[in-house]
């Protein structure tokens, strides 16, 4: 199971999650949105509402999780795991 490194951005693990589960190249990281709508499989949302969307395609803007709360429910964490911290424990 490949998971993130310690210290990796926010930008390298939702770059890697994106990737399947692995960090692409430099050169070839999307900024935050992109790789978040990667993840998810969406297209023009911001990175909160891709996230959403990744974890409840049925979730409504009022139902949005915050920013901590969404990436803890994606990897399954308690909610006192920091966001990216919980994004490196998800394999892919």
């Amino acid at each position: 199971m490949t998971v993130g490194v310690a210290n990796s951005s926010l930008v390298a693990e939702l770059n890697r999650l994106a990737n399947g589960g692995t960090y692409p190249a430099l050169t070839a990281y999307k900024q935050e949105q992109g790789a978040a709508n990667a993840w998810a499989g969406t297209t023009g949302l911001g990175v909160l509402a891709a996230l959403n969307i990744k974890a409840n395609a049925n979730r409504q803007p009022k139902d949005y999780k915050g920013f901590n709360a969404i990436c803890n429910e994606l990897a399954s964490t308690a909610s006192t795991v920091g966001a990216i911290d919980s994004l490196r424990s998800i394999s892919s």
